[in-house]
């Protein structure tokens, strides 16, 4: 069964773009490569792999536009984020958005490269942590 995120891959026609934007974003640089086909970054509290392949490798099926699964990443601040998102040239797929009353919020952003981007504050993630002495 599913034990958890490995990796997260997005695709890029300016692979180079890509990886500058999101060192950026991430403030670290990519710890792997292939040179001109792959960058990958480690972030997060688990450090989940973030990885940005050069589009000439995408399925071929894959879709050039937005769209399919979002894979929310959990942040502590989501205006912060959704903010320094569109600040660096990010555009609004979904605003920030309450689900319910129990502190789930989300939002999405497109990225330049045509990717979305999801983020979350989710109280289950900061439960797991608590209980793994991570928080």
């Amino acid at each position: 069964m599913l034990r958890g995120m490995a990796t997260v891959n997005f695709y890029a026609d300016d692979l180079e773009a890509a990886k500058d934007w999101y060192s950026e974003l991430f403030g670290i640089a990519p710890y792997f490569q292939v040179p001109g086909g792959y960058y990958e970054f480690r972030i997060g509290d688990y450090h989940h792999e973030f990885g940005i392949i050069n589009r000439a490798y995408a399925p071929a099926a894959a879709s050039r536009e937005p769209g399919g699964a979002i894979v929310n990443w959990h942040v502590d601040d989501i205006t912060a984020v959704f903010d320094r998102l569109l600040e660096l040239g990010a555009k609004e797929w979904e605003p920030i958005t309450k689900r319910g009353d129990s502190g789930f919020v989300t939002a999405s952003v497109v990225d330049p490269f045509g990717n979305v981007l999801g983020i979350m504050t989710n109280p289950h993630y900061l439960e797991v942590l608590a209980k793994t002495g991570s928080a």
